[in-house]
């Protein structure tokens, strides 16, 4: 017997009555470390059933390249058996050329059902939305509901909820769920099982972080998606957006550690993408961290004359570099959830603000007693006016921390107002940020404090 996890490099000698043992999850995540003509192969041996199940399971991330593979004519059943919203995604990755092949040889119900879904945004609710529901007349009643669903149950990619139309307008009137349908009144009206008239629905262009809420909130199984006229164009599942919401995360925490989103795993992406991938940032940060040596090029005298200032400046570009990048992570997961609006930046920096002058307030004192310690242990000798460059340092982490807290709650939302992902407010381009005006802020402080003496 062959075991549950197939082995990548085994696929070769694999039958068809071996793949017909393994689960289908387990063989879309191997498929998805092969090569595409690979996947292509091992999907090839297996049934057209079982080679759909595969294929409309969203591990499989090659699922568009291996696909493209085909031949146009050993694609298009596959596509048209998949759910409608699973076939849209593996088209809307293909190459333009050999999407509209597959799309030309389709029947002309799934290519409109396609052509429909392709044609809205991929993070919006009618991009992930599946056309695939169940919907009956207002006048139908719970026997006849049931009747219905019996027929269309293998057609449909969920029956969890029943979607009540006027028939003359198709206009959404109301929802009920299966275990109400189930457990009522063979002979009552499916509109008198409706707890509410108005359901809630979403619109086509809504983004998939407030349909997410949207669900969240309402604690829903699947959310209708209407047009103006409120007629039901799809539902959008709760696993499809549990799928979209990963992905986005895991995009929006590779850009927040500064590297462009991967296309694929990590030990699947070539050496040369993730040399690609990298590069680019890495080059910008560099350009933007030249800056810093620009503004100690500036102190330069001062630099000469008190050599000790020198010593703190890793420890000073280190905690404003990190107070900015705490304040981004916590403003970006607060616009992500919807708990923080862009008209909300004010009351943000009202918060950050005096958090950023306790917090450098409280490392301020840790510095102050470091030299402190330092000078009165014998551990190293900072001059007779070591109680200046104490105060210095101090007052230095103060500004420096609560800029840092500032600048950093305030890029996120200056980003959004742009029309950019505020995940592109990366810990190093804070960072970056961070040091080249902690160095001003630095040098600001000292030249007050101790001019006259060390300056």
């Amino acid at each position: 017997m062959m075991n549950k996890r197939v082995k990548a490099g085994g696929f070769a000698r694999t039958t068809a009555d071996d793949l017909r043992h393994v689960r289908a999850a387990d063989l879309a995540e191997t498929l998805s470390h092969l090569e595409p003509e690979a996947a292509a192969g091992a999907l090839a041996r297996m049934t057209e059933a079982r080679a759909v199940i595969v294929l409309d399971r969203p591990e499989f991330l090659g699922a568009s390249a291996a696909i493209a593979e085909m031949q146009p004519e050993r694609a298009v059943p596959l596509v048209t058996a998949m759910s409608a919203d699973r076939a849209a995604d593996v088209l809307g990755e293909m190459d333009a050329e050999r999407r509209d092949a597959i799309l030309a040889l389709l029947d002309r119900e799934t290519r409109a059902t396609l052509d429909g879904l392709l044609a809205y945004p991929p993070e919006s609710a009618g991009g992930m939305m599946t056309t695939e529901f169940v919907s009956v007349p207002v006048t139908a009643t719970v026997a006849g509901a049931l009747d219905h669903i019996r027929t269309i149950e293998r057609s449909r990619e969920t029956i969890y909820s029943i979607y009540i139309v006027d028939p003359e307008t198709d206009a959404l009137v109301g929802t009920v769920s299966l275990r109400r349908l189930v457990t009522a009144d063979p002979a009552q009206p499916v509109l008198e099982l409706t707890r509410q008239r108005d359901p809630v629905v979403a619109s086509p262009e809504m983004d998939r972080r407030a349909v997410a809420r949207l669900i969240r909130r309402h604690d829903l199984l699947a959310v209708p998606v209407v047009d103006a006229e409120k007629r039901v164009l799809g539902i959008v599942t709760v696993d499809d957006v549990l799928d979209a919401i990963v992905d986005k995360h895991t995009e929006e925490a590779q850009r927040f550690g500064g590297v462009e989103a991967l296309d694929r795993p990590y030990l699947d992406t070539s050496f040369l993408g993730m040399i690609r991938k990298r590069a680019g940032w890495l080059c910008a940060l560099f350009l933007s961290e030249m800056l810093t040596a620009s503004a100690m090029q500036h102190f330069e005298s001062e630099l000469a004359k008190a050599i000790t200032l020198t010593l703190f400046i890793p420890l000073i570009m280190s905690s404003g570099g990190n107070s900015g990048s705490q304040a981004t992570s916590l403003i970006i997961r607060a616009l992500a959830l919807g708990q923080v609006r862009l008209k909300d930046w004010w009351r943000v920096a009202l918060r950050e603000l005096p958090a950023g002058l306790v917090l450098g307030a409280i490392l301020g004192a840790v510095g102050i007693a470091r030299i402190s310690a330092w000078q009165y242990l014998g551990f190293y000798d900072y001059g007779p006016h070591w109680p200046l460059i104490a105060a210095t340092v101090g007052a230095g982490l103060v500004g420096i921390v609560t800029f840092g807290s500032l600048a950093g709650s305030m890029l996120p939302f200056l980003l959004q107002r742009l029309r950019f992902d505020p995940a592109s407010a990366s810990a190093p381009f804070v960072a970056t940020l961070v040091d080249v005006t902690g160095l001003v802020i630095y040098f600001s402080i000292a030249l007050v404090i101790l001019s006259g003496t060390l300056l």
